[in-house]
């Protein structure tokens, strides 16, 4: 398969698994790269929302906010279920994000940032957001505030390009190791999308 047709789920996932196997820490250089995408388009100073989902998704959002917030943005983070259940690196980039003094909230703050950041949901999401998830992404959407999306803007299926229940509309998206097949076909999740991005992070899908 071409990779101009962007990769299975299952491919990332297996291309992932091998990198970790072998001892990479991948999270920190996912964050790593969004916080600089964030940093090379939007002054320092101005505001940003990570939002954070349960998964790792919500912990590359949580390193980016980190690292912003170090690098003197005005940082905020929402989570809506917290952190009890993050898996262990998220949880790790949680840790980060609390020893660099931040805090989080489980709602949306009332005044819109100058730039989201999608941590929502990643690759993995394969059913419809419930209706407090979908609450949120038309709150979100309603401010018409530029969106990074990491990864596959949430509410999208990333292998087959549709919109469950509702989507977060980038600006931009910007995967990690490949570009999910549903992003790259004519269709909602391109259009949800946005300006498509890549950071391999060092990892080969062959």
């Amino acid at each position: 398969m071409r990779a101009e047709s962007g990769y299975s789920v299952l491919q990332i996932r297996q291309a992932e698994q091998r990198a970790l196997a072998q001892g990479r820490a991948l999270m920190p250089l996912a964050g790593a790269a969004a916080a600089g995408f964030v940093a090379a388009r939007f002054p320092v100073g101005s505001g940003v929302l990570a939002l954070a989902g349960p998964g790792n998704n919500g912990g590359d959002a949580l390193v980016a906010a980190a690292r912003l917030l170090a690098a003197g943005y005005t940082v905020r983070v929402t989570m809506p279920r917290g952190p009890q259940a993050l898996p262990p690196d998220a949880a790790r980039a949680y840790a980060g994000w609390r020893a660099q003094g931040g805090v989080e909230q489980s709602g949306l703050p009332s005044d819109p940032p100058d730039v989201v950041i999608d941590g929502l949901f990643g690759i993995g999401l394969n059913r419809p957001l419930d209706a407090a998830w979908q609450a949120l992404v038309d709150a979100v959407n309603a401010w018409n505030r530029p969106v990074l999306a990491l990864d596959v803007p949430s509410g999208v299926d990333a292998d087959s390009g549709r919109v469950l229940g509702r989507a977060l509309r980038a600006r931009w998206t910007l995967s990690f190791i490949g570009a999910a097949r549903g992003l790259c076909a004519p269709g909602p999740g391109r259009e949800a999308a946005g300006e498509l991005h890549l950071d391999t992070l060092g990892v080969a899908l062959a």
